[in-house]
């Protein structure tokens, strides 16, 4: 008798170690498809906010004119930062990406001093660079706002539709995510639909029932969640080895956003799934458990 028990608690010891190894395996696979829609979405950011609009001054903008500017664009919401670009530098720059040097053959320094502005990322859209782009030109001693609108426009279409692509692929694993951990739990729970049925025969009632079904799944499901945040770690380790300093995986606003996420949608799926599988055999009566 001894022996049997000892089989069966190792037949439940495995049972709920494989219930977490499926459930942590689809959770990883949400978790990572969830990480790359939030890296693409900074890497968007970073790449847009990395595009610069050039307003290019004047040669007889008084000094007045040229504070009264800058003030402006250090102090303007959708700016994020404005470099100042003197002739000098500005003509130092122009030959070394070009090799030539116009001073030689004008003998003056025909390139105008200018200010880089890079904008928030809310506001890089050719609508948006169009709007500001007016604004600055109000501004006396302001000869020209250069942007590059076709490039600008391209980064905005390409990211988007990644961006797009990476969501309906997280709502696909999503949904594919809480069917295999609903499954997996409800087959777990039909393998003691008898021990639940001879609880209720015996008077239990069925919160005392559902108690200990749903607190195991719970922490079935905390446990997959860790592990498949640990499965993850080990992707972005190994994948950050092969990236060497190109981009940092590790990133806290990346990596918090996905651990909350994974254990949240980890215990509500546990915790549905286990409740909703224990009440089917609550209300079935004893000699349908033979038959299903």
């Amino acid at each position: 008798m001894a022996h049997k028990n000892k089989q069966r608690k190792d037949s439940f010891s495995n049972l709920y170690f494989t219930t977490t190894i499926s459930i942590a395996l689809a959770l990883l696979a949400m978790s990572f498809t969830v990480y790359l829609l939030l890296l693409t979405h900074k890497v968007t950011e970073d790449t847009r906010e990395s595009l610069a609009v050039s307003v290019v001054l004047k040669d007889s903008i008084p000094e007045v004119k040229q504070q009264r500017l800058e003030k402006y664009l250090n102090d303007a919401p959708f700016i994020k930062q404005a470099l100042y670009v003197s002739k000098e530098q500005a003509l130092a720059e122009h030959v070394a990406a070009l090799g030539d040097d116009p001073t030689e053959l004008l003998l003056y320094n025909p390139i105008q001093a200018s200010y880089e502005i890079y904008l928030h990322g809310d506001y890089i859209s050719p609508d948006s660079v169009k709007w500001i782009a007016a604004k600055i030109m109000d501004f006396e001693g302001v000869s020209d706002v250069v942007f590059e609108q076709e490039m600008l426009q391209s980064v905005t279409q390409n990211l988007r539709r990644l961006s797009l692509l990476l969501m309906v692929v997280s709502i696909v694993l999503l949904i594919i995510s809480i069917v295999l951990i609903n499954n997996t739990i409800r087959i777990s729970v039909y393998s003691k639909r008898f021990i639940i049925n001879t609880m209720k025969l015996v008077g239990a009632k069925s919160w005392f029932i559902r108690g200990p079904f749903v607190r195991r799944y719970l922490l079935n499901g905390l446990l997959a969640a860790i592990l498949a945040l640990a499965f993850l770690a080990g992707i972005l380790y190994y994948l950050q080895g092969e990236l060497n300093e190109s981009i940092n995986l590790f990133q806290m606003e990346l990596i918090v956003p996905v651990a909350v996420v994974t254990v949240a949608l980890a215990l509500l799926i546990t915790f549905f799934a286990s409740l909703f599988g224990v009440n089917k055999y609550l209300r079935m009566k004893t000699d349908d458990l033979y038959y299903i």
